[in-house]
């Protein structure tokens, strides 16, 4: 059963009250929940529509709205459970919904109004920037400040892109984990900023604030060794702070809904720089894109092969696959790994094949950088995992009772335990409570209290009122004595009374969700056992590529391929626009 029908959580499984035929059979089934059937029948009223196939079609669309997708395709949905009473036909076309604009009908696929005009809205400014000329670029400065580039790696493959995208308004560079896109967009701005007459504003932004934050820092580095051969360059791009896109598009207090730059109030930056860009949901693409200056340079920075946005839209892999064959393709790919930790490459590389055999192989040779415990035995992984969970929540305590933010927060980033779930025996919920366990079982440690000293955070949802942000990640230090709250934003650490902030959770383990825009140094990842809905090659390889010098999985043979065979699927109707069709 696919996973964008499979229920939420367990209060998800509600039978709908009132609801008949179509509609209840599949509730009863599982494939639809109770808000879904309401809001097709709450549609349906509004619009005059009684058949109950369609009003079936508006709830599998709610549903997958839900679940990640921006439409629901016709054509393949009734494969999803073939037991079912599927309807014969879908007479959408003629749907006096249709007509009414409320939901839209369109190559097979079934749009809710507000996803149709989204997506339709970001190819239509996509395409617009790819028809505007070409910015004017002096070939012969080009060329003087490409021989002085130098410092760390950059290959022709880097170069190739670094040239193509000084000639562009849209670059898309893609690209897995090692190949350089960092060093790849720091000479990039550098190149920009010497073409530039009277100067360049840059903006480096990223879905969180922890990613926001690790780009600002890695461009500083790869300029800083730029310097070694060209002295001007980091001089010439001057300094640029990173920004969560929410910071960047201006949140107002008066409409939570919009943000204070648009068509109307454009981003006075020449160039916007966004990393981590699979995790940018069709929404905010749809936001960056219209307060954008048309003579704006947009730089898009990530992997398509991880997990995809939490919210609706799978945009960056859909530009991926959209642009692909066009001759004005805007995307540049690195595909040549740097890194050192070979054997971590490896693994990503047989993931991103999908070669279930490659990746058993990866993860059984003999190696310092992965190892992989084979047991889906509770007991055994609890053993197995308890030594380096508690040194790494030791070692964050010890920091915080020493009034130390800067070091507490240093040692998060030393290790981390990654989830599918949040929930059950292979939880987040679970694994954060046997480590505070443990913690508060070692003599010279004191735990007491909620907010105790060296309790580490996660961030959950965007506050704009105190300027922290989903994703962002603190820990609880002491202060003369208090307990304060320092929080890692893109800016700036930010200090705060416990009692100010609500949306947080304990982070002696987050799920691979959340871990994306982050890195540790050691990483374990626990897969669910093979029947998770949760369990795909994206969640596989995103856990895997967060770690730097070492990865250990947790996990039987038999989930170890269920992931690798299980793709994601989103239903979009993107790369077909892209491509013209």
């Amino acid at each position: 059963m696919s996973e964008l029908f499979e229920p939420v959580d367990e209060h998800d499984w509600r039978i709908a009250t009132g609801a008949t035929g179509l509609l209840a059979t599949f509730n009863a089934a599982g494939l639809l929940t109770a808000s879904d059937v309401h809001v097709a029948r709450r549609i349906g009223a509004l619009g005059g529509e009684t058949d109950e196939r369609v009003l079936l079609a508006v709830a599998l669309t709610v549903r997958a709205v839900r679940r990640g997708s921006v439409c629901l395709d016709l054509a393949g949905v009734a494969a999803i459970a073939p037991e079912l009473p599927w309807p014969e036909e879908w007479p959408v076309a003629d749907s006096p919904l249709v007509h009414a604009g409320v939901v839209r009908h369109e190559h097979g696929l079934l749009y809710l109004d507000r996803y149709h005009r989204l997506e339709r809205q970001v190819h239509d400014d996509l395409a617009a920037r790819l028809a505007l000329a070409p910015p004017v670029v002096d070939e012969q400065r080009l060329e003087a400040a490409l021989a002085r580039l130098g410092g760390g790696h950059f290959s022709p493959e880097q170069r190739e892109a670094v040239v193509a995208a000084v000639r562009r308004r849209t670059t898309i560079l893609t690209g897995g984990p090692g190949t350089g896109k960092t060093t790849t967009v720091a000479r990039l701005l550098a190149l920009l900023a010497d073409q530039a007459v009277g100067g360049l504003s840059i903006a480096l932004a990223a879905p969180t604030g922890k990613a926001a934050t690790r780009l600002q820092e890695a461009v500083a580095a790869e300029l800083a060794a730029v310097a070694s051969s060209w002295p001007e360059a980091p001089g010439l791009v001057g300094r640029v702070d990173g920004l969560t896109l929410h910071r960047l598009l201006g949140w107002r207090p008066d409409n939570a809904t919009r943000f204070r730059h648009d068509r109307a109030n454009r981003l006075k930056y020449d160039v916007v720089v966004v990393d981590e860009s699979s995790m940018v949901d069709l929404t905010m693409m749809g936001r960056l894109l219209e307060a954008l200056r048309p003579d704006a340079r947009l730089v898009l920075v990530g992997d398509p092969q991880q997990l995809t946005s939490v919210g609706a839209g799978a945009v960056l892999s859909d530009l991926v696959v959209g642009y692909d064959g066009r001759p004005d393709s805007p995307v540049a790919q690195l595909t040549t790994n740097f890194r050192s930790e070979e054997d971590i490459k490896s693994l990503a590389a047989a993931l991103r094949t999908g070669d279930p055999d490659e990746v058993v192989q990866a993860l059984r040779m003999p190696s310092d950088q992965v190892s992989w415990l084979e047991t889906s035995d509770e007991a055994e992984i609890e053993a197995a995992l308890r030594p380096d969970s508690l040194a790494a929540a030791r070692a964050v305590w010890a920091a915080a009772r020493d009034e130390d933010p800067d070091a507490a927060l240093a040692e998060l980033d030393r290790y981390r335990l990654l989830c599918a779930h949040r929930e059950g025996p292979y939880g987040v919920r679970r694994w954060n409570h046997l480590v505070e366990r443990w913690l508060a079982e070692d003599p010279d440690v004191e735990v007491y209290g909620e907010w105790y000293v060296g309790r580490p955070l996660l961030v959950t949802s965007n506050d704009y009122a105190l300027d922290v942000y989903n994703g962002e990640s603190g820990v609880v230090v002491r202060q003369d004595q208090r307990r304060r709250v320092f929080i890692a934003g893109s800016e700036r650490l930010k200090e705060f009374a416990p009692g100010r902030l609500e949306a947080v959770e304990t982070m002696h383990a987050m799920t691979i969700h959340k871990s994306q825009g982050s890195q540790a140094d050691r990483v374990t990842v626990l897969l669910p056992d093979e029947g998770s809905r949760l369990l795909t090659r994206e969640l596989f390889y995103t856990a895997v590529t967060r770690a730097r010098h070492h990865v250990r999985v947790v996990g039987s043979e038999v989930a170890v391929r269920a992931a690798v065979t299980t793709r994601a699927q989103r239903a979009t109707g993107l790369p077909a626009r892209l491509a013209g069709r």
